[in-house]
């Protein structure tokens, strides 16, 4: 390494930052959105009830409507509401002998026919037609599938900034060797010092979650990028593996024998909740329903467990005696668990999860302040040549078609869900398309005119757009901040809120970005010094021979 290990380092820290810079913003954002996937998905759906019912009423009436619903069922699963989610989901499989061959023309239905899916107000028991939306679950899969990319790919390309981002994260550390007085230093107006200023505070207030959530996110998907010890341990049957590490109970593929009548649904509960303890129940999947040979699967709320992995028991659904329990995880298989679980926070309180929220925020900043310092680094050298390279040009469009145009497709996605026909066919497809029809107009207009003006037009219609999402809820819907404020619906408030702190926030980097001027080079600094010693000069000068 001719030019030192920590020369060398800053050179990788670059390079593997810049060159995923621009899709590591997306999979933050989208990332850090998703700690808020229920509140959003609610909130995109105002048409859900606000009940609040214990979870023994809400199985009885969840039982009652799959009855009549879906008595021919194969298998009813019901996800009981909690306080992120007051509604229940319930899905059931129909035998194949009811599933018809779609009609010639007709785009055939989710699974065939063979599986169907309702939500239901616990409070009354009926279903609720609520609009069409992937609500926050798309933020959620957006992360690392990448929406149109075939998933398998999408997976692998994400995986791989992932590591180029450990690699970031690590050779930063080692660049920065006073990173702690890094911390604590800011230069306000200094031009490419204030960049790296505001890049290294970015970097080091949330570092340890940076790290954390990284490596995690790697760890969530180890068995695709490393499949081969599976493969060598279960050359025929991979399924086996994932039952086996992951205490999973076995797949019930029997057929129905006879028929008999259940015990309640709260007895198979509460013996549910006896057996571990007074835990909480999340929800349950009743095999065979009407049949002599039915089974009921209990799962445990994920509650306090850091732990993604949780456990589950089998009882028979006629005579409720436990069947089986999930079997005990090893100590590899707790520690993914956990490491999965860190990723996703399920286990996080209001307080932790807002943290959480906030240290991705700061991981977006820390990554839009690294590819745009690159640019601000590069200017200079082509400003003394007198013309700017294609390189720099294309790094200023992206940079301003991410980090400006990003937010207006975030927005955009909450316009089209109140602003789309409710009934409108495939929905919720139109409302991602709403989404990337954005971020393309932003990325387009950007390269064609990558100025420091377009900076400023993108954060003020991102700022606008984030603005007018409370107005466009009230005219759209009665769950506005009228309403949701006085009746203490915090959830929704909160999410109208939210729209108004980060369109001020937008409107604040706008209106820096008009007003802001490149700070001087010290060459340019000297050259006009002595212009105006000169001048003072020579108006001195022009004084001594004007007394004279």
């Amino acid at each position: 390494m001719k030019n030192g290990f920590r020369q060398s380092m800053a050179w990788l820290h670059t390079w593997t930052g810049l060159l995923v810079g621009w899709l590591l913003l997306l999979i933050f954002m989208a990332g850090t959105a998703s700690y808020y996937r229920e509140e959003i998905s609610r909130w995109m759906r105002p048409e859900l009830p606000r009940s609040s019912v214990s979870s023994e009423v809400a199985a009885e009436r969840a039982i009652a409507f799959l009855q009549h619903k879906a008595p021919q069922a194969e298998s009813w699963n019901v996800t009981l509401p909690d306080p992120r989610n007051p509604a229940m989901r319930m899905f059931w499989r129909n035998p194949e002998s009811m599933v018809k061959p779609p009609v010639e023309g007709e785009k055939r239905r989710r699974g065939g026919g063979r599986f169907g899916d309702a939500t239901v107000d616990p409070g009354t028991g009926e279903e609720v037609a609520a609009r069409e939306t992937r609500g926050g679950d798309f933020f959620y899969r957006l992360h690392f599938d990448l929406h149109y990319i075939p998933v398998y790919w999408a997976r692998y390309l994400v995986g791989f900034c992932a590591m180029f981002m450990l690699v970031a994260i690590i050779t930063g550390v080692i660049t920065h060797k006073k990173i702690f007085k890094d911390f604590f230093t800011f230069r306000k107006d200094k031009g490419l010092r204030s960049w790296l200023d505001f890049h290294n505070v970015s970097a080091v207030m949330a570092l340890p979650y940076h790290a954390m959530i990284t490596y995690t996110g790697i760890v969530t998907l180890m068995f695709m990028y490393l499949p081969w010890g599976v493969n060598v341990a279960y050359p025929k049957d991979e399924d086996a593996f994932f039952s086996e590490a992951f205490a999973r109970l076995a797949d019930i593929d029997t057929p129905t024998e006879g028929t008999a009548t259940a015990l309640p649904i709260q007895q198979l509960l509460d013996a549910a909740r006896a057996e571990w303890k007074g835990a909480q129940v999340s929800g349950f999947t009743l095999y065979h329903p009407g049949g002599a040979n039915a089974v009921i699967d209990v799962y445990q709320r994920d509650g306090k467990r850091l732990s993604v992995d949780t456990p589950s028991l089998r009882y028979d659904a006629v005579s409720g005696a436990l069947i089986e329990a999930s079997p005990l995880s090893g100590g590899a298989t707790q520690t993914r668990g956990v490491m999965y679980g860190l990723h996703l926070a399920r286990f996080a309180d209001w307080g932790l999860r807002a943290l959480f929220f906030v240290s991705g925020l700061i991981g977006c900043l820390m990554v839009a302040s690294g590819v745009v310092l690159w640019a601000v680094k590069e200017r200079p050298k082509h400003a003394k040549s007198g013309k700017i390279g294609f390189g720099l040009r294309l790094v200023d469009a992206l940079n301003i078609g991410a980090v400006a145009g990003l937010p207006i497709a975030f927005a955009a996605y909450f316009w089209g869900n109140r602003l789309l026909p409710v009934q409108m066919a495939e929905r919720a497809d139109a409302e991602v398309n709403v989404f990337f029809y954005a971020w393309a107009a932003a990325l387009l207009a950007a390269f064609i005119w990558p100025k420091r003006l377009m900076w400023a037009w993108q954060l003020y219609l991102g700022a606008a757009m984030f603005l007018l999402i409370p107005v466009i809820n009230a005219l759209t819907t009665h769950a506005h901040l009228g309403v949701t404020l006085r009746t203490g619906d915090w959830v929704l408030a909160g999410f109208d809120l939210m729209m108004l702190a980060f369109g001020a926030v937008l409107a604040y980097c706008a209106l820096r970005m008009q007003r802001w001027q490149p700070a001087l080079s010290a060459a340019e600094k000297k050259k006009r010094q002595a212009a105006a010693a000169a001048a003072a000069k020579a108006q001195e000068s022009a004084n001594v021979e004007a007394n004279a």
